[in-house]
């Protein structure tokens, strides 16, 4: 008998059918992944396993242990609800409580399902977040969810996933905000417990590199439909499916657009610091130095890529350049000519238009109780108040469309978007401004790969098109080769190395590089880049 089985499950909003017909099964210690495009329903079938899904119908059957999961009551659905099945959600800071540590909110979940003492939870705390690459693990378990990178947010949303050794673990993006060497490090873990406790994985991923190296089996949906499933072995190398060879072709090719070396820099930075007090008890604080002695330039139509590990500095810099930063900043920072580091913020605003930036988490960076049109339109009706309403309208429509999302969205509110769909609008909200600079802030770590391909397929062409300056943060090695024109590989705050794209991602000098880049070996992706 299979571990979870599930039969014909239909899932409808209202009127709206988002599952149908939906139907596979997973054994005791079996690795499957459900993969295909933002929207697809892969999502929505996971949630629906926990009852998850608020105001839904549902049809068919869930069967998990031979037990139905639909009709099971609610007091014993929460008896399994991270006991028998954990789940990772694909948006740690929305997942998290920010008002309790991040210690307490895994000691919470052992001290709930096992009736162990606070003591014994937090020192089982502090070796699962050790276990999943957390630096200096005791600091951070007394750390708040913002005080943490994106990366380590989710190795710790994994922490207490794996709290009480699930049977089934629905991991939903796992590694989407983590750098190559957490990914590795993470599949390894998931790996590791997987064979040591026989427990099953589910995993929802866009990244179909990283499940060639982890399912052993894999279903692709589409349009809410389960179109093939196949050991991974046969869905690689024969996939029935046009929708499934589609997706496996799509993968990031190169996209760099020609620019003038001799022209001046459009940002200008020299000698930045950026540093945050820590309290140590009531009275006492020390420093944490974020990013140390950072020089940078980038010119019109340049894309200067960021990389390194989280926790590096990469954003805590790219926030800095764009006085977003709530760090203490010290050295130049120079926008057209201009010196912004120490300017008032009134001075500032009229630049705002010209230096925008696209967040990592698109659900915590728009807001909920705002429609689409509203979100995207927000920035129009500040910077350009000579639009009309009407005029506002249709720029907000013509920016969704260049983004793939049809007009017809602008009445409804985030919370009805998948990930993907919801970075599209933030990435939406930036274009409509046409700016000179935008900081990308790992634009396409939550879009599937064919959305991800047209996405920066769309971020070149505007580059081509206006001449716009981007800075790229990014932990896929992939998508870096393919949009920057120069990189920056960061460690603990510095800059190891820099240089041309081409020859710091194919004959690194620096051994942090290296590994880095031997890490990208789930990325897969260097030689089919390369050629392009």
């Amino acid at each position: 008998m299979s571990l979870l089985d599930i039969q014909n499950l239909q899932v409808a909003f209202d009127t709206s059918k988002v599952v149908d017909d939906v139907s596979f099964s997973i054994a005791a210690g079996e690795k499957f992944a459900l993969v295909g495009e933002s929207g697809s329903g892969k999502t929505v079938t996971a949630l629906s396993i926990l009852r998850l899904n608020q105001d839904v119908n549902y049809g068919g059957k869930i069967l998990f242990e031979g037990q139905d999961i639909l009709q099971r009551t609610e007091a014993s659905m929460r008896a399994v609800r991270g006991n028998d099945i954990a789940m990772i959600f694909q948006e740690p800071m929305t997942a998290l409580n920010p008002l309790f540590t991040i210690g307490n909110q895994i000691a919470e979940v052992l001290m709930l399902h096992e009736s162990i003492s606070a003591k014994a939870a937090a020192l089982r705390t502090i070796e699962l977040l050790d276990k999943t690459g957390i630096p200096e693990p005791q600091r951070r378990a007394l750390s708040y969810p913002h005080q943490l990178s994106g990366g380590q947010r989710q190795r710790a949303m994994i922490a207490m996933a794996l709290a009480c050794k699930p049977k089934l673990l629905i991991a939903d993006e796992p590694t989407t905000a983590l750098d190559v060497t957490i990914q590795v490090q993470i599949v390894e873990l998931l790996n590791q417990l997987q064979r040591e406790e026989n427990m099953a994985v589910l995993m929802i991923t866009h990244d179909l590199n990283l499940v060639r190296h982890f399912a052993d089996r894999v279903g692709v949906m589409e349009k809410g439909r389960l179109v093939e499933v196949a050991t991974t072995q046969e869905l690689f190398s024969a996939p029935r499916e046009a929708y499934t060879r589609n997706l496996l072709a799509s993968q990031p090719h190169k996209l760099v657009n020609a620019v003038d070396s001799t022209s001046q820099p459009l940002m200008n930075a020299e000698h930045l610091r950026c540093t945050f007090d820590i309290k140590q008890g009531w009275f006492k604080k020390t420093k944490f130095v974020a990013v140390d002695d950072v020089s940078l330039q980038v010119r019109p139509g340049e894309t200067l890529g960021i990389v390194g590990e989280s926790g590096s500095g990469k954003s805590t810099l790219g926030l800095a350049l764009l006085r977003l930063s709530s760090a203490k900043v010290e050295g130049n920072i120079a926008f057209d000519g201009k010196a912004i580091n120490s300017i008032h913020s009134n001075d500032l605003r009229p630049l705002r238009a010209r230096m925008q930036v696209v967040f990592q988490d698109p659900f915590a960076s728009l807001s909920p109780r705002r429609t689409i049109e509203q979100i995207v339109g927000e920035g129009l009706a500040l910077h350009q108040p000579q639009l009309s309403a009407e005029g506002i309208r249709k720029a907000v429509a013509d920016g969704l469309l260049e983004v793939g999302l049809p007009a017809d969205i602008m009445s409804r509110y985030p919370h009805e978007f998948s990930g993907g769909q919801r970075q599209r609008i933030a990435i939406a909200r930036v274009l409509v401004l046409k700016p000179d600079l935008i900081l990308l802030d790992e634009p396409t770590s939550s879009l599937d790969v064919s959305v991800q391909q047209q996405v920066l397929s769309l971020l070149a062409e505007l580059q081509r098109k206006y001449g716009m300056a981007y800075i790229f943060i990014s932990h896929d090695l992939a998508v870096i080769r393919a949009m920057a024109h120069r990189v920056l590989v960061m460690k603990d705050g510095k800059v190891v190395e820099s240089g041309a794209t081409d020859i710091v991602l194919s004959q690194p000098s620096q051994a942090y590089t290296q590994r880095l880049l031997a890490a990208a070996v789930y990325a897969d992706t260097k030689d089919s880049v390369a050629t392009n």
